[in-house]
């Protein structure tokens, strides 16, 4: 699978991740990882894990989560 971005433009780079916004296959050029910081259910509240996940998007989606 290609990256879509580059398609966009022209060009045919593998893909290393998928957007879990939009499903768009990316390249590591046009991919974005940040923490997700997890909960789980502990007793009559919430414990967030010690240990982020990764939340992987694409830029366009990125840019659209973060655009206050």
């Amino acid at each position: 699978m290609n990256c879509y971005e580059c398609h966009q433009s022209g060009t045919a780079t593998a893909a290393v991740a998928v957007c879990r916004n939009c499903g768009a296959a990316l390249c590591p050029e046009h991919v974005k990882v940040d923490p997700q910081h997890l909960e789980r259910p502990e007793g009559m509240g919430v414990a967030t894990l010690k240990e982020p996940a990764r939340r992987i998007t694409c830029l366009t989606c990125h840019d659209a989560e973060h655009q206050f």
